[in-house]
Formats: C-alpha cells, structure tokens, sequence
C-alpha cells in the first residue's frame, strides 16, 4: 500500500474464569484490514459467530479504494448478520450474536466501523483517543450523565449491547473516517481489556515499539487483574 507502510500483530486468550474463547481476530496487514469481534450467547454460540464474522472477512476480495473497501465489508456482515438470525432460529435458542470493530486502510486512508462495545482506540503523539462509541446499555448511561467510566466498568449490566452481529434484523454499522499519521498506533479489542484496564494504562503499552510485544503487554495486563472475560488485542502501527 502506497504512502504509508503499516506493522501489526494480534493476540487473544481466553482469560481467568471462562472456559471458552468466544473472541475472534483477523490480522490481514498487507490487505489493510484488521478486525475484534467479540461472541455472545455462550453454549459454543459466541464462538461460532465470532469465528464467522472473522472468516467472511478474511475471504473478502481486495477493493483498490477505501470506499468500496468499507462497503465490501458492510455487505459481508451484513450477509453474516443474516445467516446469524437464521442459525439462531435453526437452533432454537434465544440469542447468538457478536460484536465486532474493524479497521481497513488504503495508503494514509482509513476506516473504522463497528457494532457493539469492541473499541478502535488512537495512540498519537502520546495521547490516547477512542475511535469508537461503545454501543451498550452503559455508554448510554455515560452519555446521559448518570455514570462516569469508572462507575461503566463495574456496572452489573455492563453486558449488555445494544448493537451487535446477530441482534436485530439489519446490521447496523457505525463508522469513523481516520487520517493516518507516521507514528499513530492504532489498538482493536474487545472489552474483556478496556474493563479490566483503564486508558491511560493501555496508552503506557501502546507506546512501545514492537507490535508483538505490544499485544503480549496488554494480554498480560488484563490476566494480572483476574481476567473474567475472554480477552483480546489487535495493534497497528503506521509509519
């Protein structure tokens, strides 16, 4: 890809406490396309969805301009959101669904777009900037000024998404045009981190050269905090 060269790795472990990782990532650096998703609905549900999202996107052609790009994706999704609703139905179960964050580039061109509270978060000349809008019952409680993030973190619904692959007919995603910067790292995870980590403590990480270890950090941040939740990390840097 022209104009900016990007580095990246990824890392996910399944925590302290679950049993199943129902997280999936996809790392496709010389493509320019990375993804979270995170499942929900256990019982080997969240894991399936997850997994399916990650691998329709994996399969994707590749679109020359960021535009088309974006809108491969969101058709892909969208067709995953569908064959989501009808194994659902299949299944007879009440609810399989995932939320997913993903970030294509094209040069210094970027998109983000998500569903759910998977977050795109920035690293930028030393100050950290979340991308994303976490789509959940909680974010809406922030938003109306009745919980502040620390209160968010611990709340007992703090589960509870509002959009996600799987939860309503239509897929509905949100997006965020990026300029890419040398220099900018960008973080993909699933809230398994953001909940057990607080921002400033990911920016600490972020700031480190090498991807891998970069990842590797912020796993092992989560796990020293008892780790409930499946937990992980997709980070990219620009340069």
């Amino acid at each position: 890809m022209s104009g900016m060269h990007y580095s990246a790795a990824s890392y996910s472990h399944v925590g302290m406490v679950r049993k199943i990782n129902e997280d999936a990532c996809l790392e496709l650096t010389w493509d320019g396309l990375w993804a979270v998703a995170d499942g929900m609905g256990g019982h080997a549900a969240g894991d399936y969805v997850s997994s399916l999202a990650v691998d329709s996107l994996r399969q994707l052609p590749i679109a020359e301009g960021l535009d088309d790009f974006a809108e491969a994706v969101r058709d892909t999704l969208g067709r995953v959101n569908r064959a989501v609703r009808e194994e659902t139905v299949r299944r007879g179960v009440a609810m399989m669904g995932s939320t997913v964050v993903v970030l294509a580039a094209r040069g210094d061109q970027a998109m983000g777009l998500w569903a759910g509270d998977s977050r795109l978060y920035r690293l930028r000349g030393g100050r950290i900037e979340r991308l994303s809008h976490d789509h959940s019952y909680v974010q809406e409680l922030q938003d109306s000024g009745l919980l502040n993030e620390a209160e968010a973190r611990v709340h007992p619904r703090g589960n509870i998404v509002t959009r996600a692959i799987g939860v309503q007919d239509r897929l509905e995603l949100q997006a965020v045009s990026v300029q890419v910067q040398p220099g900018d790292t960008y973080l993909l995870c699933s809230d398994g981190l953001n909940k057990t980590a607080e921002d400033h403590e990911i920016a600490d990480v972020l700031g480190h050269a090498d991807p891998y270890q970069v990842v590797r950090s912020l796993v092992h941040l989560g796990l020293t905090r008892g780790a409930p939740d499946n937990i992980t990390a997709v980070v990219v840097k620009a340069n």
